[in-house]
């Protein structure tokens, strides 16, 4: 039995089944004897906010209570809360930031919307609100239920249950998975049946009557998680019918959301609204924006009494696919939708948002802490190889990989050239290193027969992203993913860089054998890699790809360099490098991103730009470690070697134990005090309250003079109050009084062109 059909009822049910029995005749006071047997809510679950939930982690969990109105229950954790009337139809009344102390939502719309063969059917939902600008507890007693809507028929609560499997294989934060929370489920079903449809040619008159999607049961389901603003949904659809039922359509989420900006004119720039959505369905972006294609703030129809002149202000959060999926359903067969994550902001100041989306990335993502050390080799020439992971392993880094040009092909299904893998995975293992290797997908041509169709010519080209694609879909589609199952099976090999990954792309064909047409297209290839990637999470298997897979188990992108920035003179990419990396950690944790170092000449630049002879370069390579590893992201060191002589040797080995001694701080997240511009000393500070090391300060002088000065030094986010003792790095300890800002100042030397640090306890 799947996991998402198993849930518990709360601890509090003396001998009561794990779920809420019902049948299809359940009638309304079963629904309320259901929320009656719930505990109900008290001061202790949802109290006034008075520790900072970033700095102080929260002591209450997740859990589902009634509330004083006995048609009524509430998902809450403390911080935020989600409440649902029941009756006459089960819908959202409420979504409430305990923090701001700020109510959210301003109408009832269902809880999701579905299209079934060709018919669409709201899910739950309650009509008669006379006014969108808010809702009033009392119009909630006299709204009704769509008669054609599905309607509620049971409540089943319980835990959080992982999507999939976490192989947690290597370091990581100690994070849970899945995440400790509260999940609550509400199923829905037709009670009337539908009008019959005209009649049509195709369609004799006697089959359409649609009495059989009674059958159908949609579930919506909800998590909640503890210790974080954040709520999760999806949608589940279950043809109990005898006969095949096509689901063309869905929306899995419609929230009416109290206006972030209220605009009487046009405006091509809305504020951002207090709740950050996106899903686990994303691809084609560096970035969590970028990547979106599931979670837009529309305009909403039925608030006519908006200021917006044209009644375009984006209030209304839907979830739903660009596309379909548009699949047919066969009799038993279920569908399960992507989730929807909710992150509810309690501020608008940016460095606090990022925070909370890190924190959360934490939470519902914890592979993404994972963060090994790790080198590109250019050949994989067995002999190369090994001379690789011999270096690795006398200066401590944790990972090879077989790097594009390298001459390693994934796809290649020679068992002989498997074995010789499986050699070097072995060795590699032998020394304490994992070893990886590159495989590109969709950036490149492979044939007419298998690469994505434009609809508008019937043929490849001028439509996929990067112009030409192969579709997962097609029969080379599915033979390469089974290779790569295949390849990880045989070797044994540990990682994975996956460029090119999937970026949406639609295909028009109608013979590729892993979709039907256009419009299931995308959800199929979609589905096809995330499979993927969740199979390599649950082996173990680390993945670097360069797009916003992270909620299906990837666990690095690129930090938003540019690769030809790699052939400017070495003093300015190590300026670029430390803005790269102020830029992407914004919404990343540090081990969200990787860095990139070319040690030999790469897109031109000549000596310049070059890093070999790396003694020869060594106060260049040495900043680059430094950028690196002291903001905790790791870098692609790209090159047949990390050291050229013992002098080199020992440097390398300085970063990486610094990294590896201060670990878990240099893990946790960055404040961006001072960006880099070349022209003053710039800051980066990892925070983290819960570690004896509560901050460590990386602070850089790129100019060609020494600099001294007194810092400003933000602690608030560190927990500390009073005081705080500050170590530099010859040892000497100096205590500070913050101020009532949670400021302290500090003074820095710091030579030309050098760094330094500071580490902050308590």
């Amino acid at each position: 039995m799947n996991v998402f059909h198993i849930f518990i009822i709360l601890s509090i049910l003396p001998q009561t089944p794990s779920i809420l029995q019902a049948d299809a005749s359940l009638q309304q006071n079963d629904l309320i004897k259901s929320i009656q047997q719930l505990p109900p809510l008290s001061g202790q679950a949802v109290v006034a906010v008075e520790a900072d939930w970033l700095v102080h982690p929260r002591t209450i969990p997740a859990s589902v209570y009634r509330t004083n109105h006995d048609n009524e229950l509430v998902l809450t954790n403390g911080l935020i809360s989600r409440t649902f009337r029941i009756l006459p139809n089960a819908a959202t009344v409420a979504l409430d930031n305990h923090i701001t102390g700020q109510s959210l939502v301003r109408g009832v719309k269902p809880e999701a919307i579905v299209e079934l063969d060709g018919q669409t059917f709201e899910i739950g939902g309650l009509k008669g609100q006379p006014n969108y600008a808010f809702v009033l507890p009392e119009w909630l007693d006299t709204m009704s239920s769509n008669p054609a809507a599905f309607q509620i028929e049971r409540i089943s609560t319980g835990t959080t249950k992982p999507p999939f499997s976490w192989n947690k294989k290597r370091y990581s934060a100690e994070s849970p998975w899945p995440p400790a929370g509260a999940s609550l489920r509400l199923d829905f079903r037709l009670k009337t049946s539908p009008p019959p449809a005209a009649p049509t040619d195709k369609q004799p008159e006697a089959e359409q009557e649609k009495a059989y999607l009674k059958e159908v049961v949609v579930s919506i389901h909800y998590e909640m998680y503890d210790g974080v603003p954040v709520l999760c949904k999806w949608i589940e659809v279950q043809n109990g019918s005898g006969r095949p039922v096509k689901l063309n359509a869905f929306k899995s989420e419609m929230l009416a959301l109290v206006e972030s900006e209220s605009s009487v004119e046009m405006s091509p720039f809305w504020s951002p609204s207090y709740i950050h959505a996106e899903s686990d369905y994303t691809f084609g972006g560096g970035s969590a924006t970028s990547a979106n294609k599931t979670c837009l703030f529309l305009p909403d129809p039925e608030y006519k009494t908006q200021v917006n002149y044209q009644y375009q202000t984006p209030c209304l959060l839907v979830a739903a696919l660009p596309k379909g999926p548009d699949i047919t359903l066969t009799p038993g067969e279920n569908f399960v939708s992507f989730r929807t994550y909710e992150l509810l902001y309690d501020s608008s100041e940016r460095e606090r948002r990022g925070l909370s989306l890190r924190r959360m990335y934490r939470t519902i993502a914890p592979w993404v802490t994972e963060n090994p050390i790790l080198m590109h080799v250019r050949s994989s020439d067995p002999k190369a190889v090994r001379y690789a992971i011999d270096q690795c392993a006398e200066v401590g880094f944790e990972m090879v990989i077989l790097t594009f040009g390298s001459g390693f092909n994934m796809e290649n299904t020679d068992p002989k050239y498997l074995a010789e893998l499986k050699e070097l995975a072995d060795y590699a293992h032998s020394k304490g290193i994992e070893l990886g290797g590159y495989s590109l997908l969709a950036s490149r041509r492979v044939s007419d027969q298998d690469d994505v169709v434009n609809p508008a010519t019937g043929k490849p080209g001028g439509f996929a992203v990067f112009g030409n694609s192969p579709c997962l879909g097609s029969a080379w589609g599915q033979e390469y993913f089974r290779k790569l199952y295949a390849f990880f099976e045989k070797t044994g090999f540990d990682m994975l860089e996956h460029d090119g990954s999937y970026p949406g792309d639609f295909c028009a064909s109608t013979v590729h054998p892993g979709h039907a047409g256009y419009a299931d297209s995308q959800y199929a290839q979609h589905k096809i890699i995330t499979d993927f990637y969740r199979w390599c999470r649950g082996k173990g298997i680390y993945l670097n790809v360069p797009d916003y897979y992270y909620l299906s188990g990837s666990t690095k992108c690129a930090m938003g360099y540019r690769e030809t920035n790699w052939s400017l003179p070495k003093a300015q990419q190590i300026i670029h490098g430390r803005q790269n990396i102020y830029d992407g950690t914004w919404e990343k944790t540090p081990s969200m991103g990787w860095m990139f170092l070319p040690l030999t000449e790469y897109h031109g630049g000549g000596s310049a730009a070059t890093y070999e002879p790396l003694e020869a370069n060594l106060d260049a390579y040495e900043a680059q470690l430094a950028n690196n590893f002291g903001a905790g992201v790791q870098a692609c060191y790209r090159g047949p070697r990390l050291y050229d002589t013992e002098k080199t040797k020992a440097v390398v080995k300085k970063w990486v134990d610094f990294y590896k001694l201060h670990r878990p701080i240099l893990d946790s997240d960055i404040i961006h005090i001072r960006r880099a511009d070349g022209q003053d000393i710039d800051c980066m500070m990892h925070v983290n309250s819960q570690l004896k090391e509560k901050a460590l300060v990386m602070v850089y002088n790129p100019t060609n003079k020494a600099v001294k000065k007194p810092l400003k030094v933000p602690l608030y986010y560190t927990g500390l109050t009073d005081t705080a003792q500050v170590c530099s790095p010859d040892g000497k300890n100096t205590r500070y009084k913050l101020d009532r800002e949670y400021n302290i100042t500090i003074p820095v030397e710091i030579l030309a062109e050098n760094r330094t640090w500071f580490i902050i306890t308590e």
